[in-house]
C-alpha cells in the first residue's frame, strides 16, 4: 500500500515538474503565455535550495513545483503595491497551483523550515 502511494506521488511530481522544466529550457513561451519566475535568494543561512523551487505564471494561474523534499514551506503571495493576498503551506515535494484573479505585479516569498527565504517577482497581465 505504501509503495502505491509513493508511486502516485512520484508520478504527480513528474507530471508537474517535467512541463515546467521543458518550458524552462526555452525561456518564456509566447504561444501560450507561460512565463518562468526566476527564484532569488533573500536570506539564506544554509545550503542554497533556490534551484529546487520552480515557479511559473500562465495567464492568471501560478504554478509552483519543488524538485526535492525540503520540508514544509510557507509561501506568501503579495502585491508589489502592498498587502498580502494569499498565504499557503506546502509539504514538499508536493506543488501548488493557484488562481490570481487580478492583474498586477506580485512577489511570492518562500520560507523554508530552517528560516531561509527565497522570492520571485512576476506579473499577471491578462
Amino acid at each position: 500500500m505504501q509503495k502505491n502511494i509513493k508511486l502516485k506521488q512520484f508520478a504527480l511530481l513528474l507530471g508537474l515538474l517535467l512541463p515546467t522544466e521543458w518550458y524552462g529550457a526555452y525561456g518564456t513561451c509566447s504561444t501560450d503565455g507561460l512565463s518562468n519566475i526566476f527564484i532569488k535568494e533573500s536570506n539564506v543561512q544554509g545550503a542554497p535550495k533556490g534551484s529546487t523551487i520552480q515557479a511559473s505564471i500562465n495567464g492568471h494561474t501560478l504554478t509552483v513545483v519543488f524538485a526535492e523534499n525540503i520540508g514544509q514551506v510557507a509561501m506568501e503571495i503579495a502585491s508589489t503595491t502592498g498587502g498580502v493576498l494569499q498565504t499557503y503551506w506546502a509539504n514538499t515535494p508536493e506543488g501548488l497551483q493557484t488562481y490570481l484573479p487580478l492583474t498586477g505585479n506580485y512577489v511570492i516569498t518562500f520560507t523554508l523550515p530552517n528560516g531561509d527565504e527565497y522570492y520571485g517577482e512576476f506579473t499577471v497581465t491578462e
